[in-house]
């Protein structure tokens, strides 16, 4: 019996999980509850801390006036001493304009802070990596466009986060062109990355081809826009990508698509470069014949019927990635014949989270100080989170790592640096020993740092829940 039949029922699952819809919704509203009880508690996430010591007062003479005037001259001479003397290196700009906060919308930048502390909080403890929370009130993509330019000396790198689409598409490329700093927006580039450790997990356990497979997308927003480029940059036919929106399959000459072209320029383009065959039709028919069911849509179970299932090729892969419900449960999938299932939850195997990936992507790119992150850099990422978990033995509920493996960290910065040096865009070459030296060396330190506050009360034990 499915969640649609009987609200009240227990779920057909396995017995750890048999839970009824309530209890289901119950306890994906907790961490809710709970936020509002501990944010308030701490008053936010992150805080500074010193990196220096100061031993006494007169430490100050040497870490500000007068003596900070010698590294100033420094800099003065040669710009890229910046690296040498601030910690502009580690540090990163986590920039939103709170015109589209998680499955919020738009509800401003005041309200869209807690979500740009979380990301630094993130980013600090899983890689390593200092992050600064910046909310703009602004929804003018030039104005915007022009302060997060304003803003480069002080930043090594730049986490573009929860702009409305397509908004975020001219922000982000404009930025990209204009800036020499790694500019990277992670509801898009983070998303398609994780996706594709996922499929390239996945090829490996039903042994398939990723140039031989077929992949519907549904949903056509930040997301699996920038997934399906991923994948044609990963290797996969485009013609073998079927993308489907609100209105159906996505498809050459589609009318709406033709006349929104310069305010959706990437879905046009895709609508000329995918779906080889011209299908028309809803989802159910985008999934006919499918190997991959990629869905970042409408955070309802039921927006993909198990029955759809049956319709895809042996040993279909879903990924149901909607947050904090996916478009179908996976016990739904599995009974309707799928092979491997992901969502976007941490309570299901196989979650597809955006957290694998930004912290070690950027802890690389900023070890070997690159100009830019390319689909390449991400390739590579995605190829490093499949390694590990093969470590850990792939199979049908383990295609990803988990964020509590801290090895996919350093192991991402590894490849991301790598590859970067081998593009040229690296300001700073070493050899792959020496990477991992430093990435497991300052992710380490994140941890132990945030655990030694913990244990000496520096951050308070929080109040009984």
């Amino acid at each position: 019996m499915t969640m649609e039949e009987s609200s009240g029922s227990v779920i057909d699952m396995p017995e750890e999980k048999k839970l009824t819809k309530e209890e289901l919704l119950k306890k994906a509203e907790k961490p809710s509850h709970d936020a509002m009880i501990l944010h308030p508690f701490y008053q936010g996430k992150i805080q500074m801390v010193p990196k220096c010591p100061v031993r006494s007062l007169s430490d100050f003479s040497i870490w500000y006036t007068p003596g900070v005037a010698a590294p100033c001259r420094a800099i003065h001479k040669n710009k890229a001493d910046v690296y040498k003397y601030t910690n502009k290196g580690n540090t990163v700009a986590v920039v939103s304009d709170g015109t589209r906060v998680l499955g919020l919308g738009d509800i401003g930048p005041e309200a869209g802070l807690p979500v740009m502390e979380g990301k630094a909080l993130i980013f600090k403890y899983l890689g390593g990596v200092d992050a600064v929370p910046i909310v703009i009130d602004t929804k003018d993509p030039d104005e915007l466009i022009r302060t997060v330019r304003l803003l480069q000396p002080s930043f090594g790198g730049i986490n573009l986060e929860d702009i409305s689409k397509p908004k975020c598409y001219k922000v982000l490329d404009e930025l990209r062109k204009q800036m020499d700093i790694p500019v990277w927006h992670d509801d898009a580039q983070g998303t398609a990355t994780v996706i594709l450790a996922g499929v390239f997990g996945a090829l490996k356990v039903v042994k398939k081809k990723i140039e031989e497979s077929v992949f519907t997308l549904l949903g056509a927003g930040a997301a699996n826009t920038r997934t399906a480029y991923l994948l044609i940059a990963a290797g996969a036919d485009p013609g073998n990508i079927r993308m489907v929106d609100r209105k159906g399959l996505i498809y050459k000459g589609r009318e709406d698509i033709v006349e929104q072209k310069d305010y959706d320029p990437y879905k046009y383009d895709l609508s000329l470069k995918t779906n080889k065959d011209q299908m028309t039709g809803t989802l159910k028919d985008a999934m006919e014949g499918a190997d991959f069911i990629i869905s970042a849509s409408t955070p309802e179970p039921g927006t993909i019927k198990k029955e759809w299932i049956g319709l895809m090729n042996k040993d279909p892969v879903v990924f149901a990635c909607a947050n904090p419900l996916p478009e179908i449960w996976p016990w739904d999938a599995k009974e309707g014949g799928a092979r491997v299932v992901g969502t976007g939850r941490g309570d299901f195997p196989n979650q597809v989270n955006n957290s694998l990936g930004f912290p070690g992507i950027f802890r690389g790119a900023l070890d070997v100080q690159a100009k830019t992150i390319t689909d390449e850099m991400c390739i590579a990422a995605a190829k490093a989170l499949v390694k590990v978990a093969e470590m850990h033995g792939l199979s049908e509920d383990y295609v990803l790592p988990n964020m509590e493996q801290w090895e996919v960290y350093p192991e991402e910065a590894v490849a991301v640096g790598m590859m970067a040096i081998e593009q040229g865009i690296a300001r700073v070459e070493m050899e792959e020993k020496e990477l991992r030296k430093i990435a497991e060396q300052r992710i380490r330190h994140a941890r132990n740092m945030t655990q030694s506050l913990m244990k000496n009360e520096f951050i308070p034990p929080p109040p009984e829940l």
